[in-house]
C-alpha cells in the first residue's frame, strides 16, 4: 500500500515537471477549465440565493395556512369604470364566512379575520399615509413577524378603551424619528391609537403570492377598526367615485397539518362558492406555492449549471488538443521509456496524471475566482448569494472528470506508439 502512495506521489510530482516545462502553454490550457468552474460556482451561487430567498418568504406565510382573499370581479371593475356618479359595490369575504371556515371546516384550528384600508397618520408634525390593518392577535402568531419593541396586539386590545396600534418598522421611523416610540399616541383618520410595539415587515410578493404585510403598515384591533372606519369606502378614479362595501379583505386559516392544507382549501372554495353568487375571493395556499418555487429551483439550477458546463466542455476539449501535441512533441521520450521497459498503462497513466493535475488545478483556481464573484456580486447589487457544499463539490468533480475524460485518447494514443519509429522521431 506504501508502496502505490509513493509511486502516485512520484508520478503527480513528474506530471508538475512536465507541465513546468511549458508553463504558459499549461496556464493557458488550464484558462478554460478554470473560467467554466468559476462560472459554474457563481451561477449555481446566484441560483440558490435567489430561489431561497423566495423560498423563505414562502415558508414565513406558514406551510400551515390558507390565505383568502377578496377580489373585485372583473364586471364590477368595467361597471365602476364606466359609472360617473357614486354607486355601492359589495363583494369580497364577510364575517360570516369567516366564522364558518372557523367552525364549519373539520381540521381548521384558528382563523385571523383582516380589514384593510389607507389612512393618513399623524405624529406632531409627521404626517404618512399608512395601511391600517385591523385584525386579531391570531394575525401575529399565524404570520410570524419579529417583534422589534413593545409587543403585538393582545385580547384585551380588542375591546380596550384606549385603542392599541402596531407599526411596521419603516412607519415607525418615519412617524417617530424624533419621539421615543412606546407609548406615544399617534392619529390615524381622526382617531387617536397608543402605539404598544413595533414589528419587522417582510411586505412584498413571494412568487404569485402577495405578502400580507406592507411597509407602512398599523395593526389595530378588528373591532376598532370597525368602529372608527366602518366597512364602506370611498375609491376615487379618473374623475369619478364610487362606494365600496367589504366586510373583510383576507382571512388567514391554520390547518391542523400540513397533510390537510389542500383538501382544506378545496373545501373552502367549495364554502365559498355556496354564499358567494360571483367569484369575488381567491384561495391561495402556500405549501403549494412552495412546492412551485422548490420545483422552479431546481429546474433553474439544472439549466443554469448546463449552460456552465458547456464552459467546461470547452476547456476539456483544450485539454485534449494541447495533450495530443504533447504526445507529438514528447514521441522520443516515450520511444525511450517504452524501449528500457516501460509497460503501455504505465504510459497511460504519466500522461493521464498529467492532465487531471492540469484539470484539478485550474478547477481549484476556478473555485477561488467562482466563491469572489457571488461576493462581489452581493456587494454591488444586494443580491443573495448562497455557496453551498454541492456548489463547490460538483464543479470540481466535474473538472476533475474532465481531466480523465479528454486526458484518455491522449494518453492511450501515446502508449500506441511504436518504439522503434519514436526512437528515430526527431
Amino acid at each position: 500500500m506504501m508502496w502505490h502512495g509513493v509511486k502516485i506521489a512520484r508520478n503527480i510530482r513528474s506530471g508538475l515537471e512536465n507541465l513546468l516545462l511549458h508553463k504558459l502553454r499549461s496556464f493557458l490550457t488550464m484558462l478554460g477549465v478554470v473560467f467554466g468552474v468559476g462560472s459554474v460556482v457563481a451561477m449555481l451561487s446566484v441560483g440558490e440565493g435567489a430561489g431561497r430567498e423566495a423560498l423563505e418568504q414562502i415558508r414565513k406565510l406558514g406551510s400551515n395556512n390558507i390565505i383568502v382573499s377578496s377580489v373585485k370581479p372583473a364586471e364590477d371593475q368595467s361597471a365602476s369604470m364606466n359609472r360617473a356618479s357614486a354607486g355601492m359595490s359589495m363583494y369580497g369575504l364577510t364575517y360570516e364566512d369567516q366564522l364558518r371556515m372557523a367552525e364549519s371546516l373539520e381540521h381548521v384550528e384558528r382563523t385571523a379575520p383582516v380589514k384593510l384600508l389607507r389612512q393618513d397618520a399623524r405624529l406632531g408634525e409627521q404626517t404618512l399615509e399608512v395601511r391600517v390593518v385591523g385584525t386579531t392577535p391570531d394575525w401575529f402568531e399565524l404570520v410570524s413577524r419579529d417583534v422589534l419593541a413593545g409587543r403585538v396586539l393582545l385580547s384585551m386590545n380588542q375591546g380596550a378603551p384606549a385603542p392599541a396600534a402596531v407599526l411596521t418598522e419603516f412607519g415607525a421611523r418615519k412617524l417617530l424619528a424624533t419621539k421615543h416610540s412606546i407609548g406615544e399616541w399617534i392619529r390615524i383618520g381622526g382617531n387617536c391609537f397608543q402605539i404598544v410595539g413595533i414589528v419587522k415587515s417582510e411586505g412584498g410578493k413571494a412568487g404569485e403570492l402577495q405578502m400580507p404585510d406592507d411597509e407602512v403598515d398599523a395593526y389595530v384591533p378588528i373591532a376598532i377598526a370597525r368602529q372608527y372606519f366602518g366597512d364602506v369606502s370611498t375609491r376615487s378614479a379618473s374623475g369619478s367615485r364610487a362606494l365600496e362595501r367589504v366586510e373583510l379583505h383576507q382571512a388567514i386559516v391554520q390547518v391542523d397539518g400540513i397533510e390537510n392544507v389542500e383538501s382544506t382549501a378545496r373545501a373552502i372554495e367549495r364554502m365559498l362558492g355556496q354564499f358567494h353568487k360571483k367569484k369575488d375571493y381567491s384561495v391561495s395556499v402556500p405549501l403549494a406555492l412552495l412546492r412551485q418555487a422548490e420545483a422552479s429551483k431546481r429546474r433553474s439550477s439544472i439549466v443554469l449549471g448546463s449552460i456552465a458546463g458547456i464552459s467546461l466542455l470547452v476547456g476539456g476539449i483544450g485539454i485534449m488538443n494541447i495533450m495530443l501535441a504533447s504526445v507529438t512533441e514528447r514521441t522520443r521520450e516515450i520511444g525511450i521509456r517504452r524501449a528500457i521497459g516501460a509497460k503501455r498503462r504505465q504510459i497511460i497513466y504519466q500522461f493521464l496524471v498529467e492532465t487531471v493535475v492540469l484539470s484539478t488545478t485550474g478547477g481549484l483556481i476556478g473555485l477561488g475566482i467562482g466563491a469572489l464573484i457571488p461576493r462581489l456580486i452581493t456587494h454591488f447589487s444586494g443580491m443573495t448569494t448562497i455557496l453551498t457544499w454541492k456548489g463547490i463539490l460538483l464543479p470540481l468533480l466535474i473538472s476533475m472528470s474532465i481531466g480523465i475524460l479528454f486526458g484518455l485518447y491522449p494518453a492511450v494514443h501515446a502508449a500506441q506508439v511504436d518504439p522503434i519509429i519514436a526512437l528515430r522521431h526527431e
